[in-house]
């Protein structure tokens, strides 16, 4: 088990554990995360599980496909190190990785 802690836009903070091999778009979903819809289910088609992935952590999180570009393209809070949450899948190598959440999702 690991850990994530997921940072709201106001600045308040959530812990959430997690097994290896789910997503940050589940592991939010599943702990009620706030600002984190994902209401594409998962399918990288909707751009609302959006998340900025503290800087240290980013190069753990994979490449971005052609998919997540044209979906993180449309967002306005887009950062050098956004991700979609249902595109990064957590690893025991995460544990301790803390994302932040925009102000607002697609």
């Amino acid at each position: 088990m690991g850990k994530i802690t997921f940072i709201e836009n106001d600045q308040t903070v959530h812990v959430a554990e997690f097994e290896a091999g789910s997503s940050v778009r589940q592991i939010a979903v599943d702990n009620a995360i706030p600002g984190i819809d994902g209401d594409c289910g998962g399918e990288c088609a909707c751009g609302t599980c959006h998340v900025i992935v503290s800087e240290g952590w980013f190069s753990k999180t994979g490449t971005l496909g052609g998919e997540e570009e044209q979906m993180l393209s449309m967002t306005p809070e887009r950062t050098s190190t956004s991700r979609l949450g249902c595109q990064v899948v957590l690893t025991d190598e995460m544990d301790g990785m803390t994302v932040h959440l925009p102000e607002f999702q697609m």
